[in-house]
């Protein structure tokens, strides 16, 4: 490892890649910035019926403010402080965070109390099924609103280049569609197989344990799961990683 480690970054190309890249400079690495995420609206909004409305992101809480949502007398739930401070950005208040932010976490925090109850889920084509499934399970009539699908940018694919050359020390990938995304773009640039053995020899860090599957699923080897699901911490863990490694 070089002493000024290179560290990809996958966010979307709106101010999360441009925080997550200044992030990463003041951790005292060399940010690659390669958005593989680009938001197409569906300017859905939450069905208005629910006893429970759930946000997943900071996308999904923007784009019904865009769309108009005004919410009734249902319960808001955020499933982390980020998208609950998006939604709260927004003027909507928010009822419930819990205190693991991901999707069983939010299903244990609701598990005692839906049964029985309507639960809208308002969240991109990609979400886990973990959190329809685990709600239905807890007795609740869930349903579905696709707020924005998650595409991949025309013209990604510089990170997966650079760990083809053997040029990348470490990744943050912060869900399973950044994975699939980043081996994409490698496959579209004829580096696929050199880009997964670049990756042998960078620091691997994911945000969750969903997008450590899927990462070991495609063949690639996960360093570290961030102790907490956020970014701050997965890139703060990635590049003490990185460095470590000198």
């Amino acid at each position: 490892m070089s002493e000024t480690p290179t560290v990809a970054v996958f966010r979307p190309d709106d101010d999360r890649l441009e925080r997550a890249a200044e992030l990463l400079a003041d951790l005292g690495a060399e940010p690659v910035p390669d958005p593989m995420l680009a938001v197409e609206a569906t300017d859905a909004v939450p069905r208005t019926d629910s006893d429970y409305v759930v946000f997943t992101s900071k996308t999904g809480a923007e784009l019904v403010s865009e769309a108009g949502w005004v919410p009734g007398d249902e319960t808001v739930c955020a499933i982390g402080p980020a998208t609950a401070d998006a939604l709260r950005a927004e003027g909507y208040a928010v009822d419930l965070v819990p205190e693991e932010f991901t999707s069983s976490g939010l299903v244990a925090a609701l598990s005692d109390a839906v049964d029985g109850a309507r639960v809208e889920v308002a969240r991109s084509d990609h979400g886990s099924p973990v959190l329809l499934d685990g709600l239905a399970d807890a007795g609740a009539y869930v349903h579905e609103t696709i707020l924005y699908r998650l595409v991949r940018p025309e013209g990604s694919g510089e990170s997966a280049a650079m760990a083809a050359a053997g040029e990348l020390d470490a990744a943050c990938f912060t869900s399973s569609l950044t994975v699939d995304h980043f081996l994409e773009a490698a496959a579209q640039r004829s580096v696929r197989e050199a880009a997964l053995e670049g990756l042998t020899d960078a620091v691997v860090g994911v945000i969750g344990e969903p997008t450590a599957e899927t990462a070991a699923e495609r063949g690639i080897d996960v360093d570290l799961v961030a102790s907490e699901a956020t970014f701050d911490r997965l890139a703060a863990e990635t590049v003490d990683a990185a460095t470590d490694g000198e």
